[in-house]
């Protein structure tokens, strides 16, 4: 998996269309097989990525109602 750094450097980030102006947001990133989540509000921040293959996982157990 890519390491946050080289993420960051490659990453073109992504705001939901349900987002307001307010900046209370989550923005994600696709780099090759690897996706980023982060706070908009803190761009400098953390990022939490994921395979696809786990963002796939995350997917299913929401539409099954695991959450």
């Amino acid at each position: 998996m890519l390491s946050e750094e080289h993420f960051r450097a490659r990453a073109e980030w992504t705001k939901s269309s349900y987002s307001g102006t307010s900046g209370d947001c989550v923005e994600w990133a696709r780099v090759g097989d690897v996706t980023g989540i982060r706070d908009g509000k803190h761009p400098a921040g953390a990022i939490l990525l994921f395979t696809s293959r786990e963002i796939s996982a995350f997917r299913k157990a929401v539409i099954s109602g695991e959450f």
